[in-house]
């Protein structure tokens, strides 16, 4: 036998919280929608689901695919009078092109692209 056997406030807590987290989880299903989708020679986005062309600046873009500049560092070697090596490099990730095949997630009716695909 349950705690909230016999209880019949919190039974009916636990029903209520119950039947939120139901609708709040197939509303969140509902406002994210995976797409495929094309940048365009203007840099404007087409997806399999929206026909039109979303103009450059219209959309959302990751960071790992809007040209981010990240710094690496922590590597070390030898070979050195002095010190270890250590070092640093700022690596620039590749940005969107033209002819870029992308996963889209829509939030409601907004569009992100969320990464480049390859085959």
């Amino acid at each position: 036998m349950g705690k909230a056997d016999g209880n019949p406030g919190l039974s009916k807590l636990a029903r209520v919280m119950s039947g939120r987290m139901r609708e709040f989880s197939e509303q969140t299903a509902e406002d994210v929608t995976p797409d495929v989708g094309v940048i365009n020679g203007n840099m404007s986005l087409s997806t399999n689901r929206f026909s039109v062309e979303i103009p450059q600046g219209e959309y959302y873009i990751g960071r790992l695919v809007s040209g981010l500049q990240i710094s690496v560092s922590g590597g070390t070697h030898g070979g050195h009078e002095s010190g270890n090596g250590a070092h640093s490099h700022i690596v620039t990730l590749p940005g969107l092109s033209p002819g870029d095949h992308v996963l889209v997630v829509w939030v409601k009716d907004e569009p992100v692209v969320v990464d480049v695909l390859r085959k």
